[in-house]
């Protein structure tokens, strides 16, 4: 009998490339060369979640060049900027400035400006749904589940592709709740087969909000498989050396989380801007639509 491991990477296998007819995970990945710094001036930012300043929704980040691109963005981490380094827009910048708007940006049309940060942050949602359902489909054994997944995944790609004034328009909620149906139905299917449960045998209370609150929490003698960690507050957790298959961590907090030795290959959920929050090093396994951080290759 194959053991989870090689049952999950043969599926993974079988379903890289059969996501969507465009649509990957490599479309997802921030590349702020072809965006006009969108997520440096639509959002609201607060220093004290790691943010250069306190500033509104619509200024320029103080870092913010004429160029578009952040002056101190190689010293990021040295500068303690974990809500910088945890950002991800999984792609929607470029997709914005690109697509959406054909490389018109909000300095040379100030007066599209706000529609633009606004339709940003819409499509900020849409790629994240994308990326977890990609996420979610190589986990599928399942051919009619696969079937939903590659259609929910190809209707979604179809709303990215609208234009500004349609995407303002959008109710979400419905397409929302559908995608989560399907990512719930996921977790806890992978979770069952590594002998999880909707019930956390961790310990901990829930914080504010409805994660667990594992704040500090040494893990590493815990058994962390098939775990339902969404959500979870673990800052500063040490989870050097765990194992994490079929752990969901959607949603979870993972600042200054210590990864190093830990294997996260086949947990479920897991993006870019939570790795980038965390510490880890070259021993820190990861899913491979993940990139190690520059700043863990250093260690």
């Amino acid at each position: 009998m194959k053991s989870l491991d090689n049952n999950i990477n043969d599926n993974i296998n079988d379903n890289k490339l059969s996501a969507s007819s465009s649509i990957s995970c490599d479309n997802l990945r921030v590349d702020c060369e072809k965006c006009f710094g969108l997520c440096c001036v639509a959002l609201y930012f607060s220093s004290s979640e790691g943010f250069p300043e306190n500033k509104d929704a619509g200024k320029p980040c103080i870092n913010l060049q004429q160029n578009f691109q952040c002056k101190v963005h190689e010293n990021l981490t040295q500068m303690g900027l974990k809500g910088c380094t945890a950002y991800d827009c999984f792609g929607a910048g470029q997709k914005v400035a690109q697509v959406t708007y054909n490389g018109e940006h909000w300095r040379k049309s100030p007066e599209y400006a706000e529609e633009m940060f606004q339709v940003f942050l819409i499509q900020r949602q849409l790629h994240e749904m994308l990326w977890y359902l990609i996420d979610g489909l190589k986990f599928q054994e399942d051919h009619k589940i696969q079937e939903k997944f590659r259609a929910i995944i190809s209707k979604t790609e179809e709303l990215t592709n609208l234009s500004a004034g349609k995407l303002l328009a959008l109710d979400l909620v419905p397409h929302r709740m559908a995608v989560n149906s399907l990512l719930k139905e996921t977790s806890e299917m992978v979770r069952k087969k590594v002998g999880g449960s909707n019930k956390s045998t961790l310990g901990r209370k829930k914080a504010f909000g409805g994660g667990l609150n594992l704040m500090g929490a040494d893990l590493r003698k815990k058994d962390l498989r098939g775990q339902n960690l969404s959500g979870a507050f673990l800052i500063a957790a040490d989870l050097r050396g765990t194992d994490l298959s079929g752990a969901d961590l959607i949603g979870a907090d993972l600042r200054n989380a210590d990864l190093r030795g830990a294997n996260l290959t086949n947990c479920i959920f897991l993006t870019q801007g939570q790795i980038n929050s965390a510490k880890g090093d070259l021993t820190t396994k990861l899913p491979y639509t993940l990139i190690t951080p520059l700043s863990w290759k250093n260690k």
